[in-house]
């Protein structure tokens, strides 16, 4: 494998963040997920003003694992209100880290969730914490490896299908 750098999104990496996250998303998802689905959730999620809101909220950040000028995944965190639920002052929210499958088992997961982690130790978190599809066991297992553990459920609004996230949380 080549080198890979993980590197904090700007204004700037606008497309690259868009691109990678749909790319990633769809190889993740679309084989589960009707076509529709899929398109609504790409569109509602990925769209130019959506993202840019994103890249400038103080509260989230994206990270882009870079190989060569690739973008080969990429991790969004949340804090304070920009946290799509616990909105606990305390904790660092991992909204999304998602690879392209191209990467599977080459460790850029690894990567993205180390950096999840120093974030969080830089900004004095006292917890980690993510909603994971039920349905996505591969992540499920690689969460439970880097130590966190189920503590709810939730609804995750993909397109107009309701799926069922289960909550993790890794106290630090």
């Amino acid at each position: 494998m080549e080198y890979i750098q993980v590197k904090k999104a700007t204004i700037d990496d606008l497309s690259a963040t868009q691109r990678i996250g749909r790319e990633t998303f769809f190889e993740t998802f679309a084989d589960s997920n009707t076509k529709e689905d899929m398109e609504k959730y790409l569109e509602d999620s990925f769209n130019n003003s959506r993202v840019i809101a994103e890249l400038r909220n103080p509260d989230s950040s994206f990270y882009i694992a870079w190989e060569n000028e690739n973008p080969v995944g990429y991790l969004k965190l949340n804090t304070g209100t920009a946290q799509t639920e616990q909105q606990d002052q305390k904790a660092l929210e991992i909204e999304r880290i998602y690879v392209k499958s191209s990467h599977h088992g080459k460790k850029v997961g690894q990567l993205l969730y180390e950096k999840a982690l120093e974030v969080a130790r830089e900004k004095h978190n006292s917890y980690l914490w993510l909603g994971v599809w039920e349905k996505n066991p591969r992540a499920i297992r690689f969460y439970e490896k880097n130590g966190f553990i189920a503590f709810d459920k939730h609804i995750f609004k993909m397109g107009n299908d309701e799926q069922i996230d289960i909550m993790m949380k890794k106290e630090l």
